[in-house]
C-alpha cells in the first residue's frame, strides 16, 4: 500500500473518530438530565474537593457539586449558544451578502464596507465589550423579559453575521453574472426566485464549512464571557464558570 493510501485510511479513521466523539458530546448535552448522575447545582459541602473515584467519576468542585454532571449540562449552554447563533449569524449575514452582490454599485460598496469594519474587529473583543456594556441582567422589550442566554445568542449571531456575508457575497457576485443566470433573466423569472432558487443554492457549499467552525468559535466565545462573569450566571453550570470557579479555588 503506498504512502498517500495510508494516510488517506488514517484521515477517515480520524475523521470518523472526531465524528463520533461530537456526537457523544451533543447527544450527552440533549439527554442531560437523563445521563448526568447527580444534581448539577447540589451543594453537598461535606463531599467538597473530592477526589475521582466510584461516586463521582470525575470528583467535586470546591462547593462539592459533581463535577461530570455539570460538565454535561454546561455543554448545553456552550452547543446552544454556538449553534443558535450560527443560525442568526446565518440568516442575517447570508441576508446582507445576497444583497450586497445582486445590488452592486453604490448599495454593495457600502454594505460591504460597513461588513468589513466590524469584522476587522475580534469577535471576542466584539462580545466582551458589548456585554460589558449591556450587563448580565436580562433584558426587557416590552411586556417580554429575555434571559442573559438569550441576550449572547443573539449578540454572538450578529457578530457572526459579517463573516456570513464576506463568504457570501464573494461566492454570489461571481454566480450573479454567470450565463445561466442572465438566461433566468431572460425567461422572466424575478430576482427573488433567481437569488433563492439559482444563486443561493450554490452558495451553500462554502456557507455550511464557515458555519460549521463559527459553532466551535461560538462555544470558545461563550465559554470566554461566562470565564470573566458575563456569561452565563451561577448557579447554572457552563464551561467557563467551572474554570473561573477551579482557578479561584487554586
Amino acid at each position: 500500500m503506498s504512502r498517500l493510501a495510508r494516510l488517506a485510511r488514517t484521515a477517515d479513521w480520524t475523521g470518523w473518530l472526531g465524528a463520533a466523539i461530537v456526537v457523544v458530546m451533543i447527544g450527552a448535552a440533549l439527554l442531560a438530565p437523563l445521563v448526568a448522575p447527580y444534581d448539577p447545582v447540589a451543594i453537598s459541602i461535606e463531599h467538597r474537593l473530592s477526589a475521582p473515584g466510584a461516586a463521582h467519576w470525575l470528583g467535586t468542585d470546591q462547593a462539592g457539586r459533581d463535577v461530570l454532571s455539570r460538565i454535561i449540562h454546561g455543554a448545553r449552554a456552550s452547543l446552544a449558544v454556538g449553534i443558535g447563533a450560527v443560525i442568526i449569524g446565518a440568516l442575517l449575514g447570508v441576508s446582507a451578502g445576497l444583497f450586497a452582490a445582486y445590488k452592486g454599485g453604490l448599495g454593495d460598496q457600502i454594505t460591504m464596507r460597513i461588513v468589513d469594519g466590524v469584522a476587522s474587529i475580534p469577535l471576542l473583543v466584539w462580545a466582551i465589550a458589548i456585554v460589558g456594556v449591556l450587563g448580565v441582567g436580562p433584558v426587557t422589550i416590552g411586556s417580554l423579559q429575555f434571559p442573559n442566554e438569550v441576550k449572547i445568542v443573539t449578540l454572538v449571531g450578529c457578530l457572526f453575521s459579517p463573516v456570513f456575508a464576506r463568504v457570501t457575497y464573494a461566492v454570489a457576485r461571481r454566480i450573479v453574472g454567470a450565463d445561466y443566470v442572465k438566461a433566468r433573466y431572460l425567461q422572466g423569472a424575478s430576482h427573488w426566485r433567481i437569488a433563492l432558487g439559482e444563486v443561493l443554492p450554490n452558495c451553500l457549499s462554502p456557507i455550511i464549512v464557515q458555519a460549521t467552525l463559527l459553532v466551535a468559535i461560538g462555544i470558545v466565545i461563550e465559554a470566554s464571557i461566562s470565564f470573566v462573569g458575563l456569561g452565563v450566571q451561577p448557579p447554572q453550570p457552563s464551561w467557563g464558570t467551572m474554570l473561573s470557579d477551579a482557578r479561584n479555588a487554586l
